[in-house]
Order: structure tokens, then C-alpha cells, then sequence
């Protein structure tokens, strides 16, 4: 049954993606909202809702490893293994306003949490866990973040390449659109719960830890929307859509996820490391680096593809731990 929920979960997912690529799309030209806000906002909120549930969910069941862990893998996965295949389908551009302003903010999360995270190795008293206060913290500045990027899309000059719009084909009733993005949302919502749910259990009968199935298969089934809707943006040209799904889908995770998922229940680490933190912060930062110093502030396909090999050393590395 488990495989059954597998395939069936990955179907919803990808069909999902697609729906809710085309109808924020044709919302972005509605309201004259960039494809980039419409991904760092509408879609990014969408594609974290499975993380949200599963989040809220182990909490609640004791398992706050497999809600950390989940958040911290699917956040290596977003920008190793989507950046990476994104690249590789289309070299991405990248615009100054992304690399000052969007992927510093991506950096910013990360660094909250390896602080929480390493207060123990700091020599900070305590257990090691995102208690409600920094919970709260978190959440406070996912407003900020909010409130930020709308006031940059209202000031945004019409000749930023990043405030474009997609291409001027005929536009989309809005109420289709609108039926769209929640038809694709539920599919991802269902599809991602499926997905998870097989194959935690085909995990779980390996013996695998909460933690390590949190990092690796929950994370990469929980990523799926992501990967999805980012592909197939990338396949009908709307990069702008894929670079801010994957940027808002990585601060949602940490300042909305864990934010309210550590409000309404503190968050003990657990089996997750200080070196996974790491590994998190480093490919954030490696994002900004691949951006800024290379190829004219594109993402090229042999860029792309050492993002890929980073996520196969280190999911080498866990396979490896379990020995």
C-alpha cells in the first residue's frame, strides 16, 4: 500500500504543480504582480504546506526530529537539487535585486537557526531546542519579510527585468485562475501528504531514524511541489517563478513553519546536527556566491551541476552515518 500511496502522491504532485504554475501566472498579469512576488509569496506559501502540516503534525505526536529535520533537508534539497535541475533544463539569470535583497534574506533564515541550533556548542545553557519565544521570533519575521516584499513590488521601476511580466498571451478568466491555484494547491497539499506517508513507511521499515528520515526521504517528498512547479516554470520560460519558489519556499520553511509549529509546541533538535545546520547555511550561501561571482550573474549548467553533486555527497554521507 505504501507504494501505491508513493506513485499516487507523485501524480497529484506534479499535475498540481502545473495548475498552480499557470494560474498564479495569469493572477501575476491580472493584478500587474511580477512572477517573482507572485513565487516568493503565493506559490512559495503553497509549496510549504506540506512541511506546515507535517510540521504541526510530529510536533503534536512527539516527533519534533522528523518536523526539524524535514524543514533543514527540505531546504538543502530546495537549493542544491531544484537550483541544480533548474540550471541544468535553463541557466537562470539573476537579477541584482534577487542577490542584494531575496537570496540575503534566504541566508539570514538559515543563520537564525544554526544560532538556535548551536547553542549547545556555543556553551548556552539549555537543551537544545526552538522554544516558543524564538518560535514567536520566527514568525515575526516572516511579517517582516511579507511586508518587505510588497512594498518592493509597489516601488519596483518597470524597467527592473525582475518586475516584468510574463508573456502577453490572452489572459486567463480570473476565477479560472483562481480555481486553478486552489485545485493545484489542494493536489500538492494531498499529493504531498501521500507521498510522505509511503514512503516514511517504506523508510521506517529499513530502521531509519525520525531524524534521518526527516532530512532525506521526508524532505525530498515534501520538496516535490517545489521541484515541480519549479521545473515546469522553468520549461514554459517563467524563471521568476522557479528562483522565487525556491527562495520564499526556504524562508517560509524556517520563519513559518518551524515558527508556528515551535509556537504551538517547543521544537527539541534532537538526532538533527550542528553539522546539517551547516550544510544548510553553506548552500545558501553558495546560491548567493554561484549567482554573483559567475557567468554574469547567471546559473550555468555546469553550476547547476555542482549543486547536484553537493546533494549526493551529502546524502552519501547520511547513508553512510547509518553504518
Amino acid at each position: 500500500m505504501d507504494i501505491v500511496w508513493l506513485i499516487l502522491g507523485l501524480l497529484l504532485i506534479l499535475g498540481g504543480a502545473n495548475w498552480l504554475t499557470d494560474g498564479a501566472s495569469a493572477i501575476a498579469r491580472k493584478w500587474g504582480v511580477s512572477d517573482l512576488i507572485i513565487g516568493l509569496t503565493v506559490v512559495a506559501f503553497g509549496t510549504s504546506t506540506p512541511e506546515l502540516s507535517i510540521g504541526i503534525i510530529s510536533a503534536l505526536k512527539g516527533s519534533a526530529p522528523l518536523a526539524i529535520g524535514n524543514v533543514v533537508g527540505s531546504n538543502i534539497f530546495n537549493i542544491f537539487v531544484i537550483i541544480g535541475v533548474v540550471a541544468l533544463i535553463r541557466p537562470i539569470k539573476i537579477e541584482k535585486s534577487i542577490l542584494n535583497t531575496q537570496i540575503p534574506l534566504v541566508i539570514l533564515s538559515s543563520l537564525a537557526l544554526l544560532a538556535i541550533g548551536a547553542g549547545p556548542w556555543l556553551g548556552v545553557k539549555g537543551p537544545s531546542e526552538i522554544t516558543r519565544p524564538e518560535g514567536i521570533l520566527l514568525f515575526l519575521f516572516l511579517l517582516i519579510f511579507m511586508r518587505y516584499t510588497f512594498s518592493q513590488a509597489k516601488t519596483a521601476s518597470p524597467e527592473d527585468p525582475s518586475a516584468q511580466q510574463v508573456s502577453s498571451k490572452p489572459a486567463m478568466n480570473i476565477w479560472k485562475a483562481i480555481g486553478l491555484v486552489v485545485l493545484g494547491l489542494g493536489a500538492l497539499v494531498f499529493g504531498g501528504d501521500r507521498f510522505v506517508a509511503g514512503a516514511s513507511g517504506i523508510a521506517s521499515s529499513l530502521g531509519m531514524s525520525e531524524a534521518l528520515i526527516g532530512l532525506t526521504i521526508v524532505a525530498a517528498g515534501s520538496s516535490l511541489p517545489e521541484l515541480a512547479t519549479s521545473i515546469i516554470s522553468a520549461l514554459k520560460g517563467k524563471t521568476g517563478i522557479a528562483v522565487g519558489n525556491v527562495i520564499g519556499s526556504n524562508i517560509f520553511n524556517i520563519f513559518m513553519v518551524l515558527g508556528i509549529t515551535a509556537t504551538i509546541c517547543p521544537l527539541p533538535f534532537g538526532g538533527i546536527g550542528i553539522l546539517d545546520l551547516l550544510i544548510m547555511t553553506g548552500a545558501s550561501i553558495l546560491f548567493w556566491i554561484f549567482g554573483r561571482q559567475f557567468g554574469d550573474k547567471v546559473i550555468n549548467r555546469w553550476e547547476g551541476g555542482v549543486l547536484l553533486c553537493c546533494y549526493v555527497g551529502y546524502i552519501m554521507a547520511q547513508i553512510l552515518s547509518l553504518n
